[in-house]
């Protein structure tokens, strides 16, 4: 089945990429999910207009993603959220959340579909979040996350 990715999927490729999966991985998880459109001669067209999108939200090069790997290195990101007894939140933290701090501590802003997070993050505690900027340049810097009083 030939497809036209939407999103970034690890291990596939990015948005824009036209790519031949099996029938039953692209009918059932990737068109679904939204990850991907059938394709066609006119979705064809589209791409570009995703490659488009994709460019203006990219770091540019190498040297621009090893500098905001620098920036991210020496910030103290620290989230805030409610919690019951034994520090378990309710809920659990979103990526969204976390891009939200890590601007909010003064860091460059994410891409918050770019962050790999250690599980979900369900406990008060400390943990490594990496983001992956650049093909060649992944940054990982620590979120704590506290109790709101």
């Amino acid at each position: 089945m030939k497809i036209i990715l939407t999103q970034e999927v690890s291990g596939l490729g990015t948005p824009g990429d036209i790519v031949e999966v099996k029938n039953g991985y692209g009918r059932n998880y990737l068109l679904p999910q939204g990850f991907a459109i059938q394709w066609t001669k006119g979705a064809e067209k589209q791409v570009v207009v995703i490659k488009r999108a994709r460019e203006a939200r990219e770091i540019r090069d190498l040297g621009q993603a090893n500098e905001v790997k620098g920036q991210l290195a020496g910030l103290k990101v620290t989230l805030s959220a409610r919690s019951g007894n034994g520090g378990r939140l309710f809920g659990s933290i979103t990526p969204a959340e976390i891009v939200d701090a890590v601007k909010a501590a003064g860091g460059p802003a994410l891409d918050r579909r770019r962050l790999e997070l250690p599980g979900h993050i369900k406990t008060t505690g400390s943990y490594n979040v990496s983001v992956k900027l650049h093909p060649e340049v992944t940054a990982t810097f620590p979120v704590n996350v506290v109790a709101a009083k």
